[in-house]
């Protein structure tokens, strides 16, 4: 699409393509696996509503901070110059105010949820700032990302129960280290032209083979937590199903590409991973509810 025809689509629809809605498919089902588990049954629909729109404001307070402070970068980058704001399709002003506007729907919700997260909301908005520049000074953006995305079940288990036992940081550490072996594999697009701009990554600091090998570590902990997180829950047999299938797509998703095959690249990054998502959290809430 065009950048004189993606102006004239409706605003709320290149809102959306901002922050790429499609991709809250990636970290609201991990916030429903917490919220589940926390309570071993089904949480109560006050909770889940405003757990869902918590996580919606976050995400798309990260998103649209991400291309707001990347909007030079973004420009320069023929992959990514088509985006809303590099293109003028968005504004400055206007996705500063949608920022705004995300915080305001983020605190509302927190205002909703467990006493602890009238507290703790600063730090995942710290994370978001952040991320954006880490690129600039260090490959561990993409442990940074992890990290931020896997507060999603703590963030669910916390607006709960107003604790945080260790079982709920396993699972924030399982989803950290998916995000972030994905990520490594996300940063294969664009090695090239990170390394003209002096930007850093796990693919310009130890090369594409690095980049690999670092997704099948971050890939392997990420099953090890899930594991051991199950050990210390009351979970049943769907759980451990659940376990079984998301190891099982994660070794699909790295027989997709090869250091010299990348052609599946896309297939590896957002099919295999929003089926990962969406499927644990079924049988998460499955195994809760039965």
């Amino acid at each position: 699409m065009t950048a004189s025809a993606s102006t004239l689509a409706p605003l709320p629809a290149r809102f959306a393509r901002l922050v790429k809605i499609e991709h809250t498919i990636f970290a609201l089902p991990f916030a429903y696996v917490g919220a589940f588990l926390a309570v071993d049954g089904t949480p109560s629909a006050h909770d889940l509503l405003w757990i869902t729109l918590a996580m919606v404001g976050a995400r798309s307070l990260a998103m649209a901070l991400n291309r707001l402070i990347d909007a030079r970068i973004d420009a320069r980058n023929p992959r990514t110059a088509g985006r809303e704001l590099p293109s003028g399709q968005l504004s400055v002003a206007q996705v500063a105010l949608f920022c705004a506007a995300s915080l305001a729907l983020f605190l509302a919700a927190v205002s909703e949820l467990a006493p602890k997260t009238h507290w703790l909301w600063p730090i995942p908005v710290a994370g978001f700032v952040i991320y954006p520049y880490l690129k600039r000074w260090t490959w561990l953006c993409h442990l940074w990302l992890g990290a931020v995305d896997g507060l999603a079940p703590v963030g669910a288990w916390v607006a709960i129960t107003n604790h945080l036992p260790w079982e709920a940081w396993l699972l924030g550490a399982a989803v950290a280290f998916w995000v972030a072996g994905f990520d490594f594999f996300y940063a294969l697009f664009d090695a090239d032209l990170d390394r003209a701009q002096g930007l850093h990554s796990i693919v310009t600091r130890f090369g594409v083979r690095g980049a690999f090998a670092g997704a099948r570590i971050a890939h392997a902990a990420t099953v090890v937590c899930l594991v051991v997180a199950g050990l210390g829950l009351p979970v049943g047999v769907l759980y451990w199903i659940g376990v079984t299938v998301v190891a099982a797509l994660l070794v699909y998703e790295h027989s997709l590409i090869r250091p010299d095959d990348l052609r599946r690249l896309d297939a590896a990054f957002f099919t295999a991973n929003g089926v990962i998502s969406v499927a644990f959290a079924a049988f998460v809430i499955a195994d809760a509810v039965s």
